[in-house]
């Protein structure tokens, strides 16, 4: 159903939609005494709708509205004003151009690591913020977390929020927040601190680094299942070139147990800003855009569509290696494969030359079909100086079914490849 577009909303002229949901409209409108432009929710209570929606949706609106004016800082959007009518009520923010990060939440658009660092850093700040008021935002995810056209931050929606207030009984809003980024005691609908934000933002930072969730399922049954019992992946499985720091605070920020969660925004903050030093370190000399169009040439990457290779580019960890270096030694157990994105390599067997690899080829490939780790039957050495992409088999199968096919049809062309050859040889030598 369409829905009009109002000229004004109070005493400010509306100028157009800019976002919509299931219970409220957002309007781009201005304010005509600060003369600057505002962003508008509007909240529809339709007093047909089932009694249950209209009061959740009149709570979003009361815990939005009672922030006004009180959390100012710079990484939070300003609620500036709340107006409640008979038909329908809204609040009144600052208006950030710009996008969510759920537009930086696939394998494809993924920020920088130091941009994922610092918008992740900055909300923490904003989140401590509001901790030390009271407030406990509760719907942390990609989508409440603006990035704003000259790249700054700012927490949005606080309509799941709650404030603690002491000496007072504090009611908690049972059932709202994001499904795939609530905490394990949010599921439980236990009482909620601090910590139920922490994990939360764990998860955006997981999905940002990876472009995945550490927990999926196709029912919500089994999201909750699995967030409350199964281990997540870590994220350096999904993408082995990620900085073990940065792993090793994404899992500590999404434990389980609170009590192996961070305790407080300052501890979650001083670990975080320790990753800056990692990140230059590890460097970055080539983009993964550089990356994805040097893959995007070979032949062997024909099969997968831009998110697969995306995906891939992400997973795999590149090397470069100098002349005479044994990649891949016989006899050694694994099951991790290469590809060959420049120079040239050996294949040896029992200390013979029996062939060689050239930019496009790739070796490895075999032990990754297998159930379990076997040992290799031949040696690898670089020729050259090399540039190799690693890519583990347990991040290949953690991978999307789109990036598991085209990996598969690729790797079943080359076998198919060499063996043609290898019967061309034998018929040659017959």
């Amino acid at each position: 159903m369409k829905i009009e577009v109002p000229e004004y909303l109070g005493k400010y002229p509306v100028q157009r939609e800019i976002g919509s949901g299931a219970t409220s409209r957002v309007y781009l409108a201005r304010d005509p005494f600060s003369e600057q432009d505002v962003a508008i929710k509007v909240f529809q209570f339709d007093t047909h709708a089932d009694p249950q929606d209209q009061r959740m949706m009149f709570k979003a609106f009361v815990a939005e509205a009672s922030l006004a004016g009180k959390l100012n800082h710079p990484h939070i959007v300003d609620i500036l004003d709340a107006v409640q009518e008979h038909d329908h009520s809204y609040v009144v923010m600052e208006y950030v151009p710009g996008t969510t990060l759920e537009a930086h939440s696939e394998v494809s658009t993924l920020l920088p690591l130091n941009k994922v660092v610092e918008i992740i850093f900055k909300s923490i700040r904003a989140l401590e913020y509001a901790h030390r008021h009271g407030v406990i935002h509760r719907d942390i995810k990609p989508g409440n977390i603006l990035l704003s056209r000259n790249g700054e931050t700012k927490v949005s929606d606080f309509g799941a929020s709650f404030q603690q207030r002491p000496s007072q009984e504090t009611t908690q809003i049972t059932g709202v927040g994001s499904p795939a980024y609530m905490s394990p005691e949010q599921i439980r609908m236990e009482a909620l601190t601090q910590q139920t934000d922490i994990y939360s933002l764990g998860v955006t930072m997981y999905r940002l680094l990876t472009g995945r969730l550490p927990f999926r399922a196709s029912t919500q049954a089994g999201l909750s299942y699995a967030i409350l019992n199964t281990p997540p992946t870590p994220p350096v499985n999904l993408r082995p070139e990620l900085p073990l720091l940065l792993d090793a605070i994404v899992m500590k920020a999404i434990a389980k147990d609170p009590a192996e969660r961070y305790q407080s925004w300052l501890e979650f903050g001083k670990d975080l800003s320790q990753a800056f030093v990692s990140l230059r370190l590890v460097g970055d000399s080539v983009s993964d855009s550089e990356r994805f169009n040097r893959l995007r040439g070979f032949p062997f990457f024909e099969d997968f569509n831009d998110v697969a290779l995306w995906e891939l580019v992400r997973i795999g960890a590149w090397k470069t290696v100098p002349t005479g270096t044994t990649l891949i030694r016989e006899g050694e157990a694994g099951d991790d494969f290469y590809f060959l994105a420049g120079g040239e390599v050996d294949v040896s067997l029992g200390g013979k030359i029996i062939a060689s690899v050239q930019p496009g080829g790739c070796f490895g490939e075999i032990l990754y079909f297998s159930d379990q780790i076997h040992r290799r039957t031949t040696t690898i050495t670089a020729r050259t100086e090399v540039t190799a992409i690693e890519i583990k088999a347990e991040a290949i199968r953690a991978a999307t079914d789109a990036c598991q096919a085209a990996f598969n049809k690729a790797c079943m062309r080359v076998l198919i490849e060499r063996l043609v050859h290898s019967n061309e040889r034998l018929a040659q030598a017959a």
